[in-house]
């Protein structure tokens, strides 16, 4: 994923769908028949307006400047019970994990998981039916037909969550961008300030048998992230569609390993209390400055889940954990 404004995760738009055409009241004539009876053909249905999944795409960049999505119009029926041709549908291809919202409502109307799946977003109109389908014993010869359905106009919100096998959770500087290049090719933005990442950066991580397994870096959390504080409240909803939970400590923290968890979790539970159904595991990283004896001392201070110490710069314990998360995503 691109840094900055290239990451857009959140587009309101408003969606009209085809009216459906008009049904037909042709009446049959020709040089052979001077009275025929009822022949015409049924309106055409108005076009959808569709979202489709696509992993080509990893964010909704691309509707962020098409505020009015319209769909084409169906034809109306004609003689010889000739059908009118069906509006063409508009496809919006959207990346995985995008859900989609009544704007006015907040209902959710679906979510779209894999490639090439499609859910119509606003229903085109009907197409009226012709003439012909009124025919009846004591009226040979309606003169009437079924006007096309108008079509749709609603207030849609499309909203992207990041589908993803581990996501990285921890404060700013806790090392989640180190990790993530350091295992993956992904290239996120590293620097020694806070928030270096401002938008999720995903990665595919190489494992051993020739699999692999998707790492999100979710942008910092900080304390009272769940009460809308610094970036994370932003991103916390990204953290929804991860299998397996990273929280990531650093070695040199001024709290306690075990406290600085228990503060995440908070957020994070704050937020969602689902997210604690989630497999969590810990790295501790930045762990090349400590000594054996050290690290063995703050292993009676972790929280009770499966935890590690790593360090990214020096590679160290990068094949164990790896091992770690696979193991929790097969769960």
């Amino acid at each position: 994923m691109s840094q900055g404004s290239n990451f857009v995760d959140y587009v309101k738009i408003c969606c009209r769908s085809g009216k459906g055409g008009a049904g037909s009241s042709h009446l049959h004539r020709d040089v052979l028949t001077s009275m025929g009876g009822p022949d015409g053909g049924d309106g055409g249905r108005g076009g959808h307006i569709i979202v489709k999944g696509s992993t080509h795409i990893w964010t909704l960049l691309h509707l962020k400047y098409r505020k009015h999505i319209i769909a084409e119009d169906g034809q109306p029926g004609s003689s010889s019970h000739k059908s009118g041709r069906q509006g063409k549908d508009e496809i919006l291809e959207v990346p995985l994990g995008t859900i989609a919202k009544n704007a006015e409502t907040g209902e959710v109307l679906f979510e779209i998981t894999k490639d090439g799946e499609t859910k119509i977003l606003t229903s085109g109109g009907r197409g009226g039916l012709g003439n012909a389908h009124f025919k009846t014993p004591t009226q040979q010869t309606p003169r009437f037909s079924q006007p096309g359905e108008a079509g749709q106009e609603v207030w849609n919100v499309l909203e992207l969550k990041v589908l993803a096998d581990v996501g990285l959770v921890g404060f700013p500087n806790a090392g989640k961008s180190t990790l993530l290049s350091v295992l993956s090719a992904a290239k996120p933005e590293i620097a020694d300030y806070p928030f270096t990442t401002i938008v999720p950066n995903l990665g595919i991580v190489s494992y051993r048998g020739g699999k692999s397994f998707i790492m999100a870096d979710i942008p910092g959390i900080i304390e009272g992230a769940s009460k809308g504080k610094g970036l994370g409240y932003r991103f916390l909803r990204h953290i929804e569609r991860n299998s397996v939970l990273l929280f990531m400590v650093p070695a040199d923290t001024s709290r306690s390993i075990k406290e600085e968890y228990e503060i995440l979790k908070k957020e994070l539970l704050s937020y969602n209390p689902e997210l604690m159904q989630k497999p969590h595991v810990l790295a501790v990283t930045k762990s090349d400055m400590l000594d054996e004896e050290l690290m063995a001392e703050m292993k009676h201070d972790l929280p009770n889940i499966p935890a590690i110490f790593i360090s990214s710069v020096a590679e160290k314990g990068l094949t164990e954990l790896k091992d770690m998360l696979w193991k929790a995503i097969e769960g």
